[in-house]
């Protein structure tokens, strides 16, 4: 009997599903990554973001889980995809949309600095991607819906939610474009995705704005085209309301859904942590919670629309990635994946040298409005942080520089950097630009060439020290968070940490080398 039993409770847990787990943290990933979009294929999900300024563009990762994500690559890597000369970080590329149909990965999205929306696409995400196609339709925030081998475009000109048949190949447009959805009232009607589900068309798109009163709303029809009805429990995700105001997670919206194989829905969504009286700095980050829709109903987020920093729901079984080593040492002779640079980069001034990152200075500036620095960057991911690294600036002409920036944008970063003096000494400078005003916070001069530098983050202040000898750090001077936060500088960007050399003398033979970054947040 007891081996009957046991032959029985073998075959029974092989017939059930994948078994869950229970439990995550959000964001799923943090730092600057608005505008997530994700699409599946078999049990592999996959994931872009918005870059606006910063080259490669638009990040692709990949999951097993959805929890777990690990960057693959970028959809935008050659200067012929995308110009981002003059690219502001209210510019460049905006929210792009990813699909896969038949064997293809499709990303639309949108140059606002360039010539509007377009699309790529490749058969390998992590691989090279087509050149960009342009699309006719305007707006913003494109995105693709395929069925019965019709391809379908929606974005948002004028503030209306509009649909037009495209080829997904040459960009023709095939249908004129309609109107089929302004929303439930809230400004800027954003963000739209088509999904069909019980013979129902879904149409989810963001209002409100990006900020403090985002949310995400929907609406459905019986044809693609509609009328579209409502529904009547909008938003089904926001944090605008009462029991939210003091969520340690603001401005949700933005959201694009996903079935996962064990027919579970989720929704990826971007949001922001506030620090420092409600400031924030790390940019839109990605967020993930589970969704209940029952057959003919509307989707419901999280049981009641919010969602939480310690999120404790069954999931996915779990799959994580190692964990990311702390030291990038630069060794491998080129950068990983988490490196960009501000808009089309000079590749001339990017060279590896005796296992070093070296970096040629240039007249180009960290305010330059329109030209890229010669600066390569990572986005700071946690509002607790460490970030360090060891620079010598060689063969250096009078008033060259290189050191660590924190970077939010052309206006608003403070720098940590060697400058070389008149009198072949060098000096350890603290420096702050925010808007108009640019200071020198401390400077002393170095009794040697080669020195440690490194960044300390926390909610209200980075703190930034140095080393002489590799050991003992001293602070030089502290900085305020708030001042480089989106409610202060502007922008759609979040803070990079970078490592940067600039010249006032075109004809400067100088260089720096940095031997190593390190990394750590918790």
């Amino acid at each position: 009997m007891k081996k009957f039993l046991l032959i029985v409770g073998l075959v029974a847990c092989l017939s059930c599903p994948a078994q869950t787990q229970q439990g995550y943290k959000n964001p799923v990933i943090p730092g600057f990554h608005p505008d997530p979009s994700i699409c599946r294929v078999g049990e592999d999900f996959y994931l872009v973001t918005s870059s606006f300024q910063y080259f490669p563009g638009v990040p692709v990762f990949h999951s097993k889980d959805l929890i777990n994500w690990e960057q693959i690559g970028h959809c935008l890597t050659r200067p012929e995809q995308v110009n981002l000369n003059g690219a502001s970080v209210w510019g460049g590329i905006f929210a792009p949309t990813i699909r896969y149909h038949e064997g293809v990965f499709y990303m639309i999205t949108t140059n606002v600095t360039d010539k509007g929306n377009f699309l790529v696409h490749t058969t390998d995400p992590a691989g090279e991607w087509s050149d960009p196609i342009p699309i006719k339709q305007g707006g913003i925030d494109p995105s693709l819906y395929f069925e019965d081998g019709k391809c379908y475009l929606v974005s948002n000109p004028d503030n209306y939610i509009t649909l037009c048949q495209i080829n997904p190949k040459t960009g023709e447009q095939l249908t004129e474009s309609k109107r089929i959805w302004i929303g439930t009232g809230g400004r800027f009607p954003e963000g739209p995705h088509i999904y069909k589900k019980d013979n129902w068309y879904y149409l989810l798109i963001s209002e409100g704005g990006t900020e403090y009163g985002h949310k995400i709303t929907i609406a459905r029809s019986r044809y693609i085209d509609g009328p579209y009805e409502q529904n009547p429990a909008n938003p089904i995700l926001t944090h605008i309301n009462r029991n939210m105001q003091s969520s340690p997670i603001q401005g949700v919206g933005h959201a694009d859904i996903i079935q996962a194989p064990d027919e579970s829905w989720w929704t990826v969504f971007l949001a922001f942590r506030p620090q420092s009286d409600m400031h924030h700095l790390l940019g839109r980050e990605t967020f993930l919670a589970p969704v209940r829709w029952d057959k003919n109903a509307w989707p419901v987020i999280n049981g009641d629309g919010s969602v939480s920093l310690e999120m404790d729901v069954p999931t996915l079984p779990q799959q994580p990635f190692a964990t990311k080593p702390v030291r990038t040492n630069f060794k491998n002779g080129k950068l990983g994946l988490e490196w960009v640079h501000v808009r089309n980069p000079h590749p001339e001034n990017y060279t590896f040298d005796s296992n070093k990152l070296r970096l040629k200075p240039t007249p180009i500036t960290l305010n330059d409005f329109k030209d890229s620095p010669t600066l390569v960057c990572r986005r700071q991911e946690h509002i607790d942080f460490t970030a360090t690294t060891s620079v010598q600036l060689q063969k250096a002409s009078s008033g060259d520089e290189a050191g660590l920036t924190v970077y939010m944008s052309e206006t608003s970063h403070y720098d940590l950097f060697v400058k070389q003096l008149s009198d072949k000494k060098q000096a350890l400078i603290l420096r702050y630009r925010l808007g108009e005003l640019s200071h020198i916070e401390k400077e002393i001069v170095l009794p040697k060439r080669d020195v440690q530098i490194r960044v300390k983050g926390n909610r209200d202040f980075y703190s930034f020290e140095y080393a002489t000898n590799g050991k003992t750090f001293h602070e030089l001077g502290r900085m305020n968070t708030r001042y480089l936060s989106s409610e202060t500088a502007g922008g759609f960007t979040g803070i990079m940490l970078g490592l940067y050399a600039v010249s006032s003398n075109p004809s400067s033979k100088g260089y720096a080398e940095f031997e190593y970054f390190d990394y750590s947040g918790k």
